[in-house]
């Protein structure tokens, strides 16, 4: 009977401390992300105007580090040796919640925060259309939050910030991952810009990806076509021999491609060519399974062109692992806080931006809202999902686009360069900030997460990269071009 008395003991004690503290905690917490509003919406904007690529987002990353370390957080720079890398602690003792940042941009898709499409007068041909400018400032205005809630509360825990470059193509998660600095983290909380509010149990795609590089031999394409041996035509064939083996593989998979490299003019015969793909599945067994069979089309390509190729792994994530222990916490938070609205001016730019997307499925004003609790799957790939197997990971996505807005268009970085995006960002904060208070007061959440994520991955999983061994390539344009 002593061990049900203590279990008992132990349960009114966490029901004490989280009942008398929730109100004033709450309250500590808007105080907190209200008195460093200025300062994070500069942070987001400044990051937004910088619009850095993957692993070139140094002054992005060093922005972060420096508002950090100005509020009281440790530094380590470099992490998993990427220099735009980096993790922000504060606290010693008690549990360890992690927070992602990520603050790199996409290529080619500038634009000015106006809600009609013009990128004039602009530095940079990169933007934000992912809305990782507010990604990363949010996340660390949320950490900041928490911060100073477990200072005044005097409840131990130790909060962390992971500045990670390079979603977009470049699996900067990975590779820290890989190196082992998640291993001590108890629970990771991110969040990610959408067009609408949600806290679903999300899975993903994973991902695999290649770049195929084809060498033969030049030649006059009208005068000695015999003596050539096209390297495109290598790309060629390798392309029409997977688009027929479409036909030959599970319908959940998704394969897609661009020539990245073709040749410079009609009349040479080609001595080299590439082309750059994308393998997706929601298991990744299946994806490693599925991109063999692409390298071995492209080992016949060559051998029946008369080329030679080699081929690169650029990078390769993880499927989304849910968990719903934490995703009905955040989603709670979520629904406490409430959607976004939006100002009459914000409406009028709003109502412009919605008459340029094609076929919008959600209407105006669903911003105001928290879309229902639900288990969804995402036919896209990010490398938080190789974190979500190794710690338990909850995510939420907030309206920070005008509704129905795509990712990785010029809406979404129009949107995210004006106050529709910063909305958006303090409600992700707040969220993120108030979740993490709840772990920290009760413990038996993060027993729970850890066994569900102990369930989830099953009895025989052994984590392994899908990039293997490959160290950073540290140049968006390595991975681009």
């Amino acid at each position: 009977m002593g061990w049900k008395r203590n279990t008992f003991r132990k349960w009114l004690c966490s029901f004490i401390v989280i009942f008398f503290n929730y109100d004033i905690s709450s309250s500590q917490i808007d105080e907190s992300i209200a008195k460093h509003k200025q300062n994070f919406e500069n942070v987001a904007l400044t990051i937004w105007d910088h619009a850095e690529l993957g692993y070139l987002e140094s002054k992005s990353s060093d922005l972060l580090k420096t508002t950090l370390q100005n509020n009281g957080f440790s530094v380590t720079n470099n992490v998993a040796n990427i220099p735009t890398a980096f993790i922000a602690e504060y606290g010693n003792n008690g549990p360890v919640i992690a927070i992602l940042g990520e603050f790199d941009a996409l290529p080619g898709l500038a634009q000015n925060a106006v809600p009609f499409k013009d990128n004039t007068d602009l530095s940079s041909s990169n933007g934000h259309a992912c809305g990782h400018h507010l990604f990363g400032a949010a996340s660390a205005w949320a950490a900041v939050a928490v911060k100073e809630w477990l200072e005044e509360s005097g409840v131990k825990g130790i909060v962390r910030f992971y500045g990670t470059p390079a979603e977009e193509g470049g699996s900067g998660k990975v590779y820290i991952a890989r190196e082992g600095f998640f291993d001590d983290v108890d629970i990771v909380l991110h969040w990610h810009p959408s067009s609408a509010n949600s806290a679903n149990a999300r899975t993903s795609n994973s991902n695999k990806s290649g770049k195929f590089t084809f060498r033969g031999i030049s030649a006059h394409a009208a005068g000695s076509p015999e003596k050539g041996r096209s390297a495109l035509d290598g790309v060629e064939a390798m392309n029409m021999m997977v688009n027929m083996m479409r036909e030959h593989i599970p319908q959940e998979s998704r394969i897609h491609y661009v020539i990245t490299k073709g040749g410079l003019a009609p009349n040479v015969v080609p001595d080299l060519a590439q082309v750059y793909y994308y393998v997706r599945h929601p298991k990744m067994h299946m994806v490693d399974e599925l991109f063999e069979r692409v390298v071995k089309i492209a080992e016949g390509a060559a051998l029946g062109t008369g080329t030679t190729m080699d081929y690169e792994v650029m990078h390769g994530n993880y499927s989304l692992l849910p968990n719903e222990t934490l995703q009905k916490i955040l989603h709670a938070n979520l629904k406490k806080e409430g959607g976004i609205q939006y100002t009459d001016a914000e409406n009028e730019f709003a109502k412009q931006i919605y008459q340029t997307l094609i076929a919008p499925s959600t209407e105006l004003g669903s911003q105001e809202f928290v879309e229902d609790y639900q288990v969804t799957h995402s036919y896209g790939s990010t490398d938080v999902g190789d974190v979500s197997w190794l710690v338990p990971t909850g995510e939420i996505r907030v309206a920070t686009w005008v509704p129905s807005t795509p990712s990785h268009s010029w809406q979404a970085v129009a949107s995210g360069g004006m106050s529709i995006g910063l909305k958006g960002t303090e409600l992700a904060a707040k969220v993120l900030a108030k979740t993490a208070r709840d772990i920290f007061l009760d413990p038996t959440i993060i027993e729970d997460a850890s066994k569900e994520l102990t369930q989830r991955q099953g009895n025989d999983f052994v984590y392994y990269p899908l990039l293997g061994d490959r160290e950073p390539p540290l140049d968006y344009r390595l991975i681009s071009n």
